[in-house]
């Protein structure tokens, strides 16, 4: 559904995004995760249109993005994290204004408006006014505007932020229903990896503006689940001597040993290299099926506060 090659962008003094690579499978959840400052509002607003990169090349639904955005964004959708709405209308009255904003009116847009309702489980409050509505109400009601146009293509934005956990449980649910029952291709972000681990087929981790890793989520907690060598003097001797064994895989300082049915052979075989070659062992990580454990690995621990 969407392939990017060799993105760039750089906003004056700062390179935000360095040379991303990422295909999206059509029909799938792609949880998109990243520490603040890892590029991905730059890289989404990118996609949706908002903004102009800097080079590379990107296709999306088979359409080029610089000949054919327009005929790209008539077939996505962006549910941002900052609330869209407007407060003083009605939720029957914003899902009105909107669909009128898509070109749709008569039938089309009462067909779109009902789905719409339903997928909020607004049908209740329908024709209360938005600024009585609780914190979940709110983001179930911008989730529905962000489906008015049926999009193929949907982009969520921390869609479950400050919302209780009914309501959490269920915007989870919907998406879920969307992709599944209308084949809609989502990119989710989000900061709770529980959500992604929920909700996504495919993972994409980005920091730094880059691409650090992107798998299946199935491929990801077996590699979470993996144990981690850490080297204190990598060399090219040890990686190519364990790089070519299947359940086996060398990345920078780091071995992974998988947990499968030759883990114990690989494990004697790791130490007996390691110590052959004369390799100083800094840690070795018991892993866990914990996507949590994983982003912190990737990205490091250190906070990001400063970072926009």
């Amino acid at each position: 559904m969407i392939s990017i090659q060799h993105l760039y962008k750089s906003y004056p003094g700062k390179a935000v995004l360095r040379d991303i690579q990422l295909d999206v499978r059509r029909g799938s959840i792609l949880g998109l995760l990243g520490p603040n400052g890892a590029g991905k509002t730059t890289l989404i607003s990118i996609l949706t249109g908002l903004i102009e990169k800097d080079a590379g090349a990107i296709a999306i639904g088979g359409l080029d993005l610089d000949r054919e955005r327009g005929r790209i964004q008539c077939r996505c959708s962006y549910v941002p994290q900052n609330l869209a709405f407007y407060n003083r209308l009605s939720a029957r009255e914003n899902l009105e204004y909107f669909g009128s904003l898509w070109g749709l009116k008569g039938k089309p847009l009462k067909e779109r408006m009902a789905f719409c309702i339903d997928a909020g489980s607004l049908a209740a409050f329908v024709e209360k006014r938005v600024d009585t509505f609780s914190g979940g109400m709110k983001r179930r009601l911008n989730l529905a505007i962000g489906l008015l146009n049926e999009p193929e293509l949907l982009y969520l934005d921390e869609p479950t932020v400050g919302v209780d956990a009914q309501s959490r449980n269920y915007i989870l649910e919907t998406i879920r229903r969307i992709n599944r029952e209308k084949g809609t291709t989502v990119i989710y972000t989000s900061h709770y990896m529980d959500e992604i681990e929920q909700v996504a087929d495919d993972i994409a981790v980005i920091d730094g503006g880059r691409i650090v890793l992107h798998d299946s989520k199935e491929a990801l907690m077996s590699r979470a689940a993996a144990v981690a060598i850490r080297l204190a003097t990598p060399t090219e001797a040890v990686a190519g001597l364990l790089g070519k064994r299947d359940g086996l895989a060398v990345e920078g300082d780091c071995i992974r040993i998988a947990r499968d049915e030759r883990f114990n052979e690989n494990m004697a075989y790791a130490f007996t290299v390691l110590g052959d070659q004369g390799a100083q062992v800094k840690d070795v990580l018991f892993g866990e099926r914990n996507l949590e454990a994983l982003f912190l690995e990737l990205t490091s621990s250190r906070l990001r506060d400063d970072e926009e």
